[in-house]
């Protein structure tokens, strides 16, 4: 399926008190790798923007008055995202906004355009409760680089939310399958199953060294987590067959 990352830049913060969205930006992901594809847009608000939200983002009126408006982009916004899973930080913002410019432009909510909507802050506080949780916070734990981030920017945003999302879902959760109960061998296939000689093929120095580094990544990305590190101890017990 694919994935999009959105984020919006706003004239304030409550839309119910008639205050709009002023950029919007989203980037396409399949098979966890961005594809290139993007939204993108200023726009005008067809109001003043308020002074708070001016020392987030720094779009004033002024840049923004030539922009179009959000009735004139919402159909190739539409078309961009129809059918994906949206992926959000705090998503409850971004959606209230978004509704209402659906609303205003006498359309459906989000909510009926898309296949559904994931809350990275949501996913965020799961894995780190206590701790700060916001865009720069993630991508200082998750090492992602954001030092272009001077201002919040929706497209700038919406691009660093993914490569946190990617860091984030990396770590497994589990490793375990479920196998269904083989049929039993008949006599014949079992005794000439006996006879086949398998040959053993031992990993190299090198081989071992990045499986080992792989594995410490795995276990700090997942928080301890990795189950190839408790098996590894039953596995040198038993001996470094590899067939």
């Amino acid at each position: 399926m694919r994935q999009i990352f959105i984020d919006t830049e706003t004239t304030g913060l409550e839309p119910k008190l008639g205050h709009r969205v002023i950029e919007i930006a989203a980037v396409e992901m399949h098979s966890r790798g961005l594809t290139g594809r993007r939204f993108h847009y200023y726009l005008n608000p067809e109001r003043d923007i308020e002074e708070g939200a001016l020392q987030v983002h720094g779009l004033d009126a002024e840049f923004l008055r030539d922009k179009r408006k959000f009735r004139e982009v919402v159909h190739e916004f539409l078309e961009f995202i129809a059918g994906a899973e949206l992926i959000m930080h705090n998503a409850a913002f971004d959606v209230a906004f978004l509704d209402h410019e659906l609303t205003r432009a006498e359309l459906q909510p989000l909510a009926e355009y898309c296949h559904s909507v994931t809350d990275t802050l949501k996913i965020a506080k799961e894995l780190h409760p206590g701790k700060r949780n916001n865009l720069d916070a993630l991508c200082e734990r998750y090492e992602v680089d954001n030092t272009r981030r001077t201002l919040h920017g929706a497209l700038l945003d919406a691009e660093l939310l993914a490569e946190v999302y990617l860091a984030m879902t990396r770590g497994q959760d589990s490793l375990l399958m479920e196998l269904e109960a083989a049929e039993p061998l008949d006599a014949a296939t079992a005794l000439a199953l006996r006879e086949v000689k398998l040959a053993i093929v031992t990993a190299t120095a090198e081989e071992l060294e990045a499986h080992a580094q792989q594995l410490e990544m795995i276990e700090r990305e997942s928080r301890g987590k990795c189950i190839w590190k408790r098996l590894e101890p039953v596995e040198q017990a038993a001996g470094p067959e590899i067939s």
